[in-house]
């Protein structure tokens, strides 16, 4: 091998080197999040919680908040459990009551699906109120008890229920604190906006890719990046 090819090899490995090292630094190192500070004032200090809660979704905005409660984790939030490389898809709104008793609802006028294996999830259809005519999805999970053997989820949307119409405020069920058994969490709604696949289904909400920025949906700003400090508040609220 030449010399004039092991120097491009080695400037070609350098400029790599330098690429995947700015790239971790980016998604890493060089992001934070204040968001876990909250969430532990929220749990160990009772009397603060009216001071953290989000009431209502902005004037004129298309979604209605779907429950009421303390908004923990931002969209794209890198704070623990997640990281850089693995961010949260949606948003967790923390309700202030006892387990099952704090209510979900549908953030707009869609049609509901709950899978046959969904204990504590159920996912609305929409046409998209931003850009009408795409197909999107809202999100809604937690709603059961630790080991799962109890839905908080309304009978009306039993397991297997599909393409159901549902109204904007229309009460889906209650906050709870199941998690598939990975791990233990306070009760609290997980919810998130899914994109569509080409045949009309819905995408894996899993991953970050396959979501929306909630926030223009709400007139909120829940994007980690607008560095909201809590509570979430419209700017024309006082």
């Amino acid at each position: 091998m030449t010399k004039r090819r092991w120097l491009f090899i080695l400037g070609f490995l350098c400029v790599a080197g330098l690429a995947v090292g700015l790239y971790l630094y980016q998604n890493l190192v060089n992001i934070d999040s204040d968001s876990n500070n909250y969430i532990a004032e929220w749990l160990n200090n009772p009397a603060s919680r009216t001071e953290l809660i989000t009431t209502h979704a902005c004037e004129d905005a298309p979604f209605l908040l779907p429950s009421t409660g303390f908004i923990g984790l931002l969209y794209r939030d890198v704070a623990r459990p997640y990281n850089g490389l693995s961010r949260h898809t949606g948003i967790d709104i923390f309700g202030d009551g006892d387990l099952g008793t704090v209510p979900i609802f549908a953030a707009y006028d869609g049609y509901l699906t709950r899978l046959n294996d969904w204990r504590a999830t159920v996912i609305i259809r929409h046409d998209d109120p931003l850009i009408p005519g795409r197909t999107i999805w809202t999100y809604y999970t937690h709603m059961a008890n630790l080991d799962g053997s109890v839905s908080f989820i309304v009978e009306d949307f039993p397991p297997g229920t599909t393409d159901q119409f549902v109204e904007r405020g229309t009460l889906l069920g209650y906050q709870g604190n199941y998690n598939g058994g990975r791990f233990d969490i306070a009760m609290h709604l997980h919810f998130s906006i899914v994109k569509s696949n080409k045949d009309g289904t819905f995408k894996n909400e899993a991953i970050l890719r396959n979501t929306l920025d909630p926030s223009p949906y709400f007139g909120l700003p829940l994007d980690l990046d607008a560095r909201a400090t809590r509570p979430i508040r419209c700017k024309t609220d006082s």
